[in-house]
């Protein structure tokens, strides 16, 4: 049976309009545990912006994060995937476009989900580590010391 991109999507993508400042959307992933969100205007997909693209492109050029936005530092033109895809179209996008998420938006547009290298890797291999790590819960950040 081929499993389907909306069986192991996340739904209700975490979202911010393109006006927003890096800060606000700093804030946003770190309150929400997330590493990346979605950027939209009118409702509509973007672009997509991550915690690495605000240390690169952003606070690595001496950009103010409270001044910039983030269209001016997101990735625009996102790739994405249809929530009735088959899973091996989701990691075959991926590979082809060197990408850990993909939005999952339905064919008029609508922003359904977001599914990342790791929800494919629990369908695909349960027992792997990458699945390990991705099925266990949002750890408390930063995590707590290791004993001595």
């Amino acid at each position: 049976m081929i499993r389907r991109v909306h069986e192991v999507m996340t739904g209700n993508p975490v979202t911010v309009e393109q006006l927003t400042s890096l800060a606000e959307a700093a804030r946003v992933m770190r309150d929400a545990g997330i590493g990346d969100v979605l950027v939209v205007a009118e409702g509509r997909l973007r672009g997509i912006l991550t915690d690495r693209d605000i240390v690169v492109r952003a606070l690595a050029e001496g950009r103010d994060p409270t001044e910039t936005t983030v269209r001016a530092v997101c990735s625009d033109d996102p790739v994405t995937v249809g929530p009735d895809d088959g899973v091996d179209r989701a990691l075959d996008l991926m590979r082809r476009h060197a990408l850990r998420r993909l939005p999952v938006e339905t064919a008029s547009g609508e922003l359904v989900g977001i599914v990342a290298l790791g929800d494919l890797e629990v369908e695909r291999d349960p027992g792997s580590p990458l699945s390990s790590i991705s099925a266990a819960a949002p750890g408390v950040w930063p995590p707590a010391p290791k004993p001595t």
